[in-house]
């Protein structure tokens, strides 16, 4: 396996610090907002101040992922949560059903999202590891492609929604129960079988960063002559994939030979 690509040479492959982000957006106001969303995310949401984000999950009883979210705190009864495009309207229904009596209302809305490499306006994101800030704005901006960041987001272990994440994976597999989730919060769907897992058991499976040379979305991963992983993400020398738990972190794992 080639060794580490460092974060400086990968951005210094990368002409623009303005880039479009493919987000969708969903607002939730109104005075019991904020006690409504701490009971229905992963994370806690009423210790936020405005102008402060947090990320947590929308999950299912069962504890499967609904959608990744990162919550703004826009002022004292309102919030928005950002995820991906293809997930507010999922988001909105999920909350819209739970909301029951509470008084708050809950709507997408059409915003444009932005990532500034750097110092920046909005809220900070730590996905691609490096300084970088995230806006959004109805008005359309010059802004690059994200998929420029790619390099970066794999290097960072981040995972991205239909790639690392979808409605099978387990938070703890992804890593999100160190990033997303409170242990310490009230009661919100899908506690049970995550807490049960943080405190009685392991996820079979990890995602980790991989040195592996021309991997593709989907190649075996092998340690010891059996497959013990499989590749999600990758870019020329990096890779995510989805390995398992009892593969030592310092163990040399290479691809599997395609097949005839």
């Amino acid at each position: 396996m080639p060794g580490p690509v460092p974060t400086l040479n990968r951005m210094a492959t990368i002409a623009s610090t303005l880039f479009r982000l493919n987000r969708g957006y969903v607002a939730v106001t109104g005075p019991e907002a904020g006690d409504f969303l701490e009971r229905m995310l992963s994370n806690e949401v009423v210790s936020l101040q405005p102008g402060e984000a947090r990320p947590a999950l929308l999950l299912t009883p069962k504890g499967r992922i609904i959608a990744p979210l990162r919550v703004v705190r826009e002022g004292p009864d309102a919030f928005l949560l950002i995820t991906e495009a293809e997930l507010a309207e999922p988001v909105a229904s999920a909350l819209t059903r739970g909301r029951f009596a509470a008084k708050c209302e809950v709507e997408t809305k059409l915003y444009r999202g932005y990532l500034q490499l750097g110092p920046g306006e909005g809220v900070r994101n730590d996905d691609y590891g490096v300084e970088a800030y995230e806006t959004w704005a109805e008005a359309d901006r010059d802004a690059a492609d994200s998929n420029e960041l790619e390099a970066l987001r794999i290097e960072a272990g981040t995972p991205a929604w239909g790639k690392e994440l979808d409605e099978n994976v387990l938070p703890a597999e992804a890593g999100l129960d160190e990033t997303h989730i409170s242990f310490t919060k009230g009661c919100y769907p899908g506690q049970e079988p995550v807490a049960r897992l943080h405190y009685r058991g392991h996820p079979n499976r990890q995602l980790r960063v991989l040195d592996l040379k021309n991997a593709s979305p989907g190649d075996e991963v092998v340690y010891e002559d059996k497959v013990v992983g499989r590749v999600t993400s990758a870019v020329p020398g990096k890779a995510l994939a989805y390995v398992r738990r009892e593969v030592p972190a310092e163990a040399r794992l290479h691809l599997s030979p395609p097949r005839p």
